[in-house]
C-alpha cells in the first residue's frame, strides 16, 4: 500500500490539473476502488496535513502541503490507537468488499496483533451504529446500509470535538476539498434572506453531515462513472421547500454534487430543528399566526407564570415567549428523535451562570414532564442561554440612557444625524427630545446625555460637542461620555446600597480594645444606644465569637449573633491603622452586625461586596489610610468595590 500511495502521489506531483480516478487507475493497473483506499492511506499518512484535495472531476496534489509532508513536517503524529480505530473505520466505510488485514498492518506500519485490538474497538463503534463487522480469512468487512456508514462517521468526528467546537477545517481535510467555510458563508447568507435566526454554535454539526454526504456521492459517482462526471440534479430531489431547494443548489454550486431527496431531506431536517429559527424581522404576531405550534405557546406561558412564582424572575414577555417556544418547538423534535444538539459551552454556563441554570433546568423539568421527553444537559444549556439573551437585552434596555441632541435648523440635518446616532449608537442610547433651536437654556435639559452641534463654554460630564455630520471620532467621544454617565450612577447606586446598612454615627476609627469581647461591647453600645439591637444581642456576638473566631480574612473581622433579633440590617465599625489580635490572626476592621429577620435576603449583595474588598491586603492597607473619617470611607469602598 505504501508503495501504490507512493507512486500515486509522484504521479500526482507531475500534473497541473485535476487527475480522474480512471486515469490513476490505468497508471497503477489497479481499479478506481483501490485508487480511493491509497488515496485515504496517503491523506491519513499525511494527517493533519491536507495534501489531496478531492472532487468529482479528480484528484489534485496540494504542493506547499506535500512538501511539507515530504520534509518530515507534519505538525504532529496521528498514531494514537483512537486515531487509529476512526482511520480504520473510514477505510472500512469506503472498501464494501472489505479490506485484507495483513494489507492494513503494512500501511499502517503496526503489527497483525495492533490491528486485530483496534477491530474490536470498530466493531463495538460499527454495531451503535447498526454495522456489522465480519471476517471471512484475513479480509474484514464493515457491512451496512450507506445511512449507517454516515451514522458512524458523524460519530467519530462528534467524539474528537467532544470538549469544543467542531473544526471545520478537520472536517473539510478529511471529506471535501473546497472551501466548507465558503459554503458555510453562503449557506448562512441563505438562510438570513429567507428570515431565519441562525444557531451558530449548532451548524458545524449539519456542516459535517453536508460533507458526508458530498464526500458519500463523490466516491460513488468515482466508482461508478470513472472519470467522475457529474450527474443532472434529479428533477425530484427539488422538493417545494425553499431550504431544501437552496441546499440543491448550494451543494451543485461549490462541490459540483447533485444529492438525491433523502439526502437533502434529512439535510434540510437537520438545520430545521438544530440550527434555524424563522421569524427574523417579522412581527410578533406574525410569527404566531405563521410558525408557531399553538400547544407549545401555551406550555411556554404556563412554565413562565411557574417561574414567576418560584424564581420571581419576569420573563412575561411576549417576544420572548414566542421565540421560545419555537426553540421548544424544535427541542422536541430533536428529543423524539434521540438527536440533541451539542452545546461546547455547557461547563461554562453552568459554572459562570449557576442561577440562570438552574432556572433552566426547572424550565427543563417543566418541558419533560409536560411532553413525556428526556432532556440532556447540552439542551438545558441552551434554554440557559435563551434565558440569559433576554435577560441581557433586558438588563441592556434598562441601562440605556436617554439623550437630548440640540442641532439648528437646516433642511433635514437633525434628521440625519439622529439617525447617524441611533444607528450606532441604538443599543446604549434613546434619543427623548431633538432640540433645533439656537437658543438654548442648558439647564432644562433632564436627560442623561446632551449631544450638541453647538460650541459651549459650559464644561460637564454629560454634555458633547458633536460635528453636524457625526464623525468616528464623535462616536468615541459619545461612548467616553457614556461610560462616565454610567460609572457615576454605578457608584451612586452602590453608594446608596452601602448607606442603608452604615451610618456616621456608628463609625469608630483607631479604636482599640484589649480584647474581642471589648470591642464587640463597644461596637454593640453604639447600636443599642439607637435602638438597633438590645443587650441580649449584644451577648449573643460575644458567645458566638467564643465558640468560633468571625475573622474573615486576615484584615476583617465580623462578629455577630446567632439571632436575628435587631430592629434592622446595621453594620457598626471600627477602622483601626494599628491591627489588633482576633483568634489566631490580627486584624484592622471589625464590623458588628445586627441582623434583622426582614433585612438578611436583600443584605446579602452588599455584604459579599463588602468581604471581598478585604480580601486583597494591600487594598486594605489603602482604604484604611484613606479613610480619615466616614464620609471618606464610605467613597473608597465604593471605589474599591467599583474598581
Amino acid at each position: 500500500m505504501s508503495d501504490k500511495y507512493e507512486r500515486l502521489l509522484d504521479y500526482l506531483s507531475q500534473s497541473d490539473t485535476r487527475v480522474t480516478a480512471a486515469e490513476l487507475a490505468e497508471h497503477l493497473g489497479v481499479t478506481t476502488r483501490s485508487v480511493r483506499s491509497y488515496v485515504t492511506a496517503a491523506k491519513a499518512a499525511a494527517h493533519p496535513l491536507s495534501i489531496i484535495s478531492s472532487s468529482t472531476t479528480g484528484y489534485r496534489l496540494n504542493r506547499d502541503a506535500y512538501a511539507n509532508f515530504s520534509s518530515g513536517v507534519r505538525g504532529h503524529e496521528t498514531d494514537t490507537p483512537r486515531d487509529r480505530v476512526h482511520h480504520l473505520v473510514r477505510r472500512l466505510t469506503d472498501a464494501p468488499n472489505g479490506l485484507d488485514i495483513h494489507a492494513l498492518a503494512d500501511s499502517l506500519y503496526v503489527s497483525e496483533s495492533t490491528i486485530e485490538t483496534d477491530l474490536r474497538k470498530v466493531k463495538a463503534l460499527g454495531e451503535d451504529a447498526g454495522l456489522t463487522l465480519s471476517r471471512h480469512g484475513s479480509v474484514v468487512t464493515l457491512a451496512g446500509t450507506e445511512a449507517q456508514y454516515r451514522r458512524v462517521l458523524s460519530k467519530i468526528f462528534r467524539s474528537e470535538s467532544a470538549q469544543g467546537f467542531l473544526e471545520l477545517e478537520t472536517v473539510q481535510r478529511e471529506f471535501v476539498s473546497e472551501d466548507l467555510g465558503v459554503f458555510k458563508t453562503s449557506l448562512i447568507a441563505m438562510l438570513d434572506s429567507q428570515g431565519y435566526f441562525v444557531n451558530e454554535y449548532g451548524i458545524n454539526s449539519v456542516l459535517l453531515h453536508v460533507a458526508i454526504a458530498v464526500d458519500r456521492v463523490i466516491r460513488k459517482s468515482s466508482d461508478d462513472a470513472g472519470a467522475g462526471t457529474v450527474d443532472e440534479p434529479d428533477p425530484a430531489a427539488i422538493v417545494d421547500s425553499p431550504v431544501t431547494a437552496a441546499l440543491a443548489d448550494l451543494t451543485r454550486e461549490h462541490f459540483g454534487v447533485a444529492l438525491d431527496r433523502t439526502d437533502l431531506d434529512y439535510l434540510a431536517k437537520l438545520l430545521t430543528t438544530r440550527v434555524i429559527t424563522p421569524g427574523q424581522n417579522e412581527p410578533v404576531k406574525t410569527v404566531i399566526d405563521n410558525y408557531v405550534v399553538p400547544e407549545h405557546l401555551d406550555s411556554v406561558r404556563r412554565i413562565v407564570g411557574q417561574v414567576g412564582e418560584e424564581y420571581l424572575l419576569d420573563l412575561d414577555d411576549e417576544a420572548f415567549m414566542v421565540r421560545f417556544a419555537l426553540h421548544v418547538g424544535n427541542l422536541i423534535a430533536r428529543a423524539k428523535d434521540n438527536s440533541f444538539s451539542r452545546n461546547p459551552l455547557v461547563r461554562s454556563i453552568k459554572t459562570s451562570y449557576p442561577m440562570i441554570y438552574d432556572v433552566a433546568v426547572f424550565i427543563a423539568s417543566q418541558i419533560q414532564r409536560e411532553k413525556s421527553i428526556t432532556i440532556n444537559d447540552d439542551e438545558i444549556s441552551y434554554i440557559a442561554m435563551h434565558l440569559g439573551s433576554h435577560l441581557e437585552r433586558q438588563s441592556r434596555q434598562e441601562e440605556r440612557l436617554t439623550v437630548a441632541i440640540v442641532s439648528p435648523g437646516y433642511y433635514d440635518m437633525h434628521d440625519i444625524l439622529r439617525r447617524h446616532i441611533e444607528k450606532a449608537l441604538g443599543d446604549e442610547l434613546s434619543v427623548e427630545v431633538v432640540v433645533t433651536r439656537t437658543d438654548v437654556d442648558w439647564t432644562d435639559f433632564s436627560t442623561d446625555l446632551v449631544l450638541t452641534t453647538i460650541a459651549v463654554k459650559r464644561a460637564s460630564d454629560n454634555l458633547v460637542v458633536i460635528q453636524p455630520f457625526l464623525t468616528e471620532g464623535d462616536i468615541d467621544n459619545i461612548r467616553r461620555a457614556i461610560s462616565t454617565v454610567r460609572r457615576h450612577r454605578r457608584r451612586a447606586r452602590i453608594k446608596g446600597d452601602l448607606l442603608r446598612y452604615f451610618d456616621e454615627a456608628l463609625f469608630l476609627r483607631n479604636e482599640q480594645a484589649p480584647d474581642e469581647a471589648s470591642m464587640i461591647r463597644r461596637l454593640g453600645d453604639l447600636m443599642r444606644e439607637r435602638g438597633i439591637i438590645d443587650e441580649t444581642y449584644i451577648t449573643g456576638a460575644i458567645e458566638r465569637e467564643a465558640l468560633s473566631s468571625t475573622a474573615f480574612t486576615e484584615s476583617l473581622a465580623v462578629p455577630h449573633a446567632m439571632a436575628m433579633s435587631a430592629s434592622r440590617t446595621s453594620i457598626a465599625i471600627a477602622v483601626n491603622e494599628t491591627a489588633m489580635p482576633w483568634g489566631e490572626n490580627r486584624v484592622n476592621v471589625i464590623a458588628l452586625i445586627a441582623f434583622s429577620a426582614s433585612g438578611r435576603s436583600s443584605f446579602q449583595t452588599v455584604f459579599d461586596q463588602f468581604v471581598e474588598v478585604f480580601s486583597d491586603r494591600t487594598e486594605v492597607l489603602e482604604l484604611i489610610r484613606r479613610s480619615t473619617g466616614f464620609a471618606e470611607f464610605i467613597e473608597e469602598l465604593v471605589r474599591v468595590i467599583d474598581k
